[in-house]
């Protein structure tokens, strides 16, 4: 019994200097408020203690589109949609609680009606009566709901490669379709493993966050050094990897079909051919049941077309929302 007692002391001490030695802490938000958080961002409070880190580019009067990034990304994901729009457009985008710079919900609510209260305050603090909202992924599913729940307060509205519809028949072996529920993307595939996903709030190596951005893209210039590291950076700021875990461990709760039949918001839908978190049926499934979409898929592309087909996307999007908002500018 002496001998058992000792192998099981030495085992947790090895489990002990192993968890010491790969444990990865949060990062200090100082530095990243400095490294990711300097010109043009902003800090706005929006109520319930939420500070939302946001970028509000391109001149005030004009028409505005706000933008919305998907699971564990941040507000960064749409530098090349800005660059191309902010000339012309009012462009708002910010990170959603749980990402980014904003950081955890102060009451822990990652619920999908919360995050639609949360665009329509941050479009009231902006001052935004009417405007344009766009998502990739997760904040497809929120720009969605924000359709269904407050279509009057919409000019347009974009999806790129976003969840929230039912899950549609898909081919046998391809992923869920739920960006939340991925079985084909190994990062999306921890986090939802029970028991081993709470290893990922204080052992979170870079390597597994490289490895999930390229699973996630088809153009793997977009998962550079910088971009990994930004990923990794931000999903260890204070908060964030305990906000992932609480999103991971709510159900799936898409929008019913009938929701977004009545959806007649004029809505362009766009998505990547070969997007193994969302599939591409799920973004024809949409175009059949929206009463006013316009689908465009672009091949050889993935899970982010706004950042592997930038120049195409844009190439889409400006002459639709040229069409949308001729006329006096719509705020």
């Amino acid at each position: 019994m002496k001998r058992l007692g000792r192998g099981f002391l030495a085992l947790l001490a090895l489990l002990v200097i192993a968890f010491l030695i790969f444990r990865t802490p949060d990062t200090d938000a100082a530095e990243m408020r400095a490294k990711y958080g300097g010109p043009p961002s902003q800090f706005v409070e929006i109520g319930d203690g939420v500070r939302v880190h946001l970028r509000d580019e391109g001149p005030r009067d004009a028409p505005a589109i706000i933008l919305l990034h998907g699971s564990n990304a941040d507000l960064h994901t749409w530098d090349p949609w800005v660059e191309g729009l902010k000339d012309s457009y009012r462009v708002i985008r910010f990170d959603q609680v749980g990402h980014g710079l904003t950081g955890p919900d102060p009451k822990d609510n990652y619920s999908r009606d919360n995050y639609v209260a949360d665009i329509a305050e941050v479009a009231d603090r902006l001052g935004l009566e009417r405007f344009v909202l766009g998502g990739n992924s997760m904040g497809g599913k929120h720009a969605l709901a924000f359709a269904v729940a407050h279509p009057e307060r919409l000019v347009g509205l974009v999806l790129v490669d976003g969840s929230g519809a039912p899950m549609p028949q898909r081919e046998k072996g391809r992923p869920d379709q739920d960006s939340n529920r991925v079985s084909g993307n190994i990062g999306f595939r921890i986090a939802q493993t029970p028991g081993i996903n709470l290893l990922i709030e204080q052992i979170t190596p870079r390597a597994l966050i490289a490895r999930s951005l390229e699973q996630s893209v088809s153009v793997k210039a977009v998962a550079s050094e910088a971009a990994v590291d930004r990923y990794w950076e931000l999903l260890r700021y204070p908060g964030n990897r305990r906000a992932t875990l609480r999103r991971f461990a709510l159900p799936y709760d898409p929008l019913t079909e009938a929701e977004i039949a009545k959806v007649t918001t004029p809505t362009l839908i766009l998505w990547g051919e070969e997007d193994r978190l969302i599939p591409v049926e799920a973004g024809r499934w949409l175009d059949k049941v929206m009463p006013a979409s316009t689908l465009v898929v672009y091949p050889k592309i993935g899970h982010l077309p706004q950042e592997e087909a930038a120049a195409a996307t844009l190439g889409d999007l400006k002459p639709w929302l040229a069409r949308l908002t001729a006329g006096p500018p719509v705020r």
